[in-house]
């Protein structure tokens, strides 16, 4: 029992040391935080859509599993080459309440409201399916805005280094 406190005393002062010595920790922005947020609930959006997958009819299941299949590769897409605030507070709106909010209010319903060509899943649907054109325009945005930034950084590069610009003296 006193090895075992006076290791807790020494075994921290050892860890707060080990972690003094490395520094500080490295500061990440908003965006970055955002969108880590952002695919962990992904995750969780996906594993309740699947454990939800009786109580569902196939078409919504089907549309749930689209939106998130073009979900997945944007979130990793702008981890990578970064995107705007406003395209990861959408991305994040999304993934963090409209989806999940859909899925569990209709989930809520009873399992007679629950059918293939009911009101409630029409409803669902049309829901879902501005959800994928809005998913896929924000893909779009995203994928573009990183192509146009890199073909203004490819003219900057042009113009700073062109060599036919360059001209010796005397030439």
């Amino acid at each position: 029992m006193v090895g075992k406190f006076l290791g807790s005393l020494f075994g921290a002062a050892a860890a707060r040391s080990s972690d003094a010595d490395q520094g500080p920790a490295p500061v990440l922005d908003q965006n970055t935080v955002d969108l880590g947020a952002s695919g962990v609930a992904l995750d969780a959006l996906r594993l309740e859509i699947r454990q939800a997958g009786s109580g569902v009819p196939t078409l919504i299941y089907s549309q749930f599993r689209q939106i998130d299949d073009l979900l997945a590769p944007l979130v990793a897409h702008m981890q990578q080459t970064g995107a705007s605030t406003e395209q990861v507070v959408l991305a994040g709106a999304i993934i963090s309440d409209y989806l999940p909010t859909s899925l569990r209010t209709y989930l809520m319903l009873p399992k007679s409201a629950r059918v293939h060509g009911s009101r409630e899943t029409t409803s669902l649907l049309a829901q879902l399916a501005t959800l994928h054109s809005t998913v896929l325009n924000l893909n779009q945005q995203v994928r573009s805005g990183a192509a146009t930034e890199l073909a203004i950084h490819g003219r900057f590069l042009q113009d700073k280094f062109d060599l036919g610009s360059l001209h010796l003296e005397g030439q």
